[in-house]
């Protein structure tokens, strides 16, 4: 193994920030990119579709849940893939392994659904045994994968609703989806993004503070941690 060379601390905290120019650099442009990517066009999802879940038969609609967005990702769990019927794909069980609580995205007003083909018994069965109690999930019954490009492959579809019309914003697969499952992965490839005040997005789009709107999982519904927001104030002076 060739490795980098020992150097003293000063030399390694130069080589340190040296490399934090470059990560600055992909950070900001990361950002922009996603600032182009809430100005994608939207494309109308026109077919119903339905699901099965653990309350019987969902339109897509529901599985918005009553939010403005909803991030859908195909999973490979099903008759014909490896590990049928004690695991799922072994690329998809690492996405699902990955998965932030989702009440962070709820705050967003975005909600999160993993799908595939598998009945739900078996669903609810993988979820007990995998820990993914916390991931909605759901049993495509029509053409979604098809239409959707992940019949074959596994990806990641962002859509937001306008009342009862749906639209898809954005979609991802292959390599992009390795970075999924972290709560600003996800709200960064949705339409209306963070939602805080320092991204770059349309004019009228939803935007708060950063930080404030940040919570406990299990306190949002109580609104924002004044605690926290204590916190921030003296650590940025309210700026």
């Amino acid at each position: 193994m060739n490795t980098p060379p020992i150097v003293s601390a000063a030399e390694w905290q130069a080589a340190r920030d040296k490399l934090l120019v470059k990560e600055k650099e992909v950070f900001r442009a990361r950002d922009a990119l996603a600032a182009e990517r809430r100005r994608m066009p939207w494309l109308e999802v026109e077919k119903d579709y339905e699901f099965d879940g653990p309350d019987g038969r969902l339109s897509l609609l529901d599985l918005f849940d009553g939010r403005r967005q909803l991030i859908v990702y195909r999973a490979f769990f099903e008759p014909g893939v490896a590990g049928w019927p004690e695991h799922a794909c072994v690329g998809c069980s690492f996405v699902a392994d990955q998965v932030a609580h989702p009440a962070h995205l709820n705050a967003r007003d975005t909600s999160l659904a993993f799908v595939s083909r598998a009945p739900a018994a078996d669903i609810k069965r993988q979820q007990e045994r995998m820990g993914w109690q916390l991931i909605p999930w759901y049993s495509i019954t029509d053409d979604f994968d098809v239409d959707h490009g992940v019949d074959e492959w596994h990806g990641t579809n962002a859509f937001i609703r306008d009342g009862d019309r749906i639209f898809r914003t954005y979609f991802v697969d292959s390599r992009g989806d390795e970075l999924m499952g972290n709560t600003w992965t996800y709200l960064d490839i949705t339409a209306l993004g963070r939602q805080e005040e320092w991204e770059e997005s349309p004019e009228g789009y939803p935007q708060t503070k950063p930080y404030y709107w940040w919570n406990w999982h299990d306190e949002y519904e109580k609104g924002p941690s004044e605690a926290f927001k204590e916190q921030i104030e003296r650590a940025t002076g309210g700026s």
